[in-house]
């Protein structure tokens, strides 16, 4: 497939299919950010999320290890340390709305996962 997705820029390989968990986090690396990818392979619209790993509350790298979950007909993953849900789709935190992790487009291109960072919105 072409790194070239209608006009976006080039989506970036992050790690393999096979890398990840079935309704559970992974972390990987891309460029300087921990981001957290989520893989829901029950969920046909989106199967994969992509969203920062860093916790703005204890500032510690923890949310791919989060519980992910459904709270008021949106997917979200719980924060294992204070417990907080943030929602997969725009990385608003439900409790906090003040509080928002970083998302990114992502997508499975054969065995590979890819996001594109260019496309990270929150702060």
């Amino acid at each position: 497939m072409n790194a070239r997705d209608n006009g976006h820029a080039d989506w970036r390989p992050v790690c393999r299919r096979q890398d990840l968990v079935p309704n559970s986090g992974v972390v990987a690396l891309l460029e300087d950010a921990q981001i957290a990818l989520f893989y829901l392979p029950d969920n046909p619209d989106q199967p994969l999320y992509a969203i920062d790993n860093r916790d703005p509350k204890s500032g510690a790298n923890v949310v791919g290890r989060g519980i992910v979950g459904h709270l008021g007909g949106e997917l979200v993953v719980a924060s294992p340390l204070y417990k907080q849900h943030f929602r997969l789709r725009d990385g608003v935190c439900v409790e906090y709305p003040q509080h928002r992790l970083r998302t990114w487009r992502a997508r499975l291109n054969g065995d590979v996962v890819e996001t594109l960072p260019e496309a990270a919105h929150g702060a």
